[in-house]
């Protein structure tokens, strides 16, 4: 099943160096059973759209946790992954992957270019409140999440972590 996995530069950069990478408590989102239902009018690639949006939202609440010098970016791994569980419970698109990541599996990255840096540390300050609720935290997550991400081959993920 294609999934898309929440990720920050720094799990990048192990995946890199390790070739293999655990998903944060193995979550990941992908086109799911649920998720075809409640946009029964969307095609493949908007639900795969759907899913990626929802992996970048996760994304903002890795970088929410995490003590870094990199550059705060939005970062999705686009990989193969078998076997998957699927988690209707937690949310239409999440499932949870058996274990970890390898380099080999990935099929693309997406990350936010340097522009999104400040909407991106916005967001990050305030994701707790706009979980809660909290309409101009909401207002605040959502200009992040207006940036599109750059997609990059898996070959390429080593020359762009050395540019950071």
């Amino acid at each position: 099943m294609r999934v898309y996995i929440p990720v920050t530069l720094a799990m990048l950069t192990q995946l890199v160096e390790q070739a293999t990478m655990p998903a944060r408590s193995g979550t990941a989102f992908a086109v799911t059973p649920a998720l075809r239902e409640a946009y029964s009018y969307g095609d493949e690639d908007e639900l795969s759209e759907i899913a990626l949006r929802e992996a970048a939202l996760a994304s903002l609440r890795l970088l929410s946790g995490a003590d870094s010098e990199l550059p705060a970016r939005r970062a999705v791994l686009v990989a193969e992954a078998e076997p998957v569980t699927v988690r209707p419970d937690l949310d239409d698109a999440v499932v949870r992957l058996a274990g970890p990541v390898a380099l080999r599996d990935v099929i693309a990255v997406y990350v936010d270019n340097a522009g999104a840096e400040p909407a991106v540390r916005a967001a990050v300050a305030v994701i707790d409140e706009a979980d809660l609720g909290d309409e101009d935290a909401e207002l605040t997550v959502g200009d992040a999440q207006d940036h599109d991400l750059a997609w990059y081959a898996p070959s390429e993920l080593p020359f762009l972590l050395e540019l950071l």
